[in-house]
């Protein structure tokens, strides 16, 4: 979603820039922006796909970086929530601190540590 919303930021006028029907606040505070918001969503695309790939070969790295993703969702929910979006901001807050503590967990991060899937429960 990230790509797709940088895509629709940098090239305007196409046919997928009919997703913001989906959320016509969100085009309107970014809009403004433009090619800037669109290369900044392109590259946390580009982050979210690397973090992935570690994640799914179990390599430490992927690890860390999805532990940086996760940390900073956690705070921007919370930013948002104190911001006055608070049942928005609640909720994501909570489902990322759920996400976050998982993969804190040290049987979690032993897998990563050790590449060993047969540890992982």
């Amino acid at each position: 979603m990230a790509s797709l919303a940088g895509t629709t930021l940098l090239w305007r006028g196409t046919i997928l820039e009919r997703m913001w029907a989906l959320n016509p606040t969100a085009y309107k505070k970014l809009e403004p922006w433009g090619a800037a918001a669109g290369v900044l969503f392109l590259l946390l695309g580009v982050a979210l796909s690397v973090a992935g790939a570690g994640w799914f070969k179990r390599r430490l790295w992927g690890w860390i970086l999805a532990v940086a993703i996760l940390a900073t969702q956690v705070l921007g929910h919370l930013v948002n929530a104190l911001r006055g979006d608070v049942v928005r901001g609640a909720i994501g807050f909570t489902i990322a601190g759920a996400l976050l503590f998982y993969v804190l967990r040290s049987e979690v991060r032993a897998v990563f540590a050790t590449g060993n899937v047969t540890s992982f429960r």
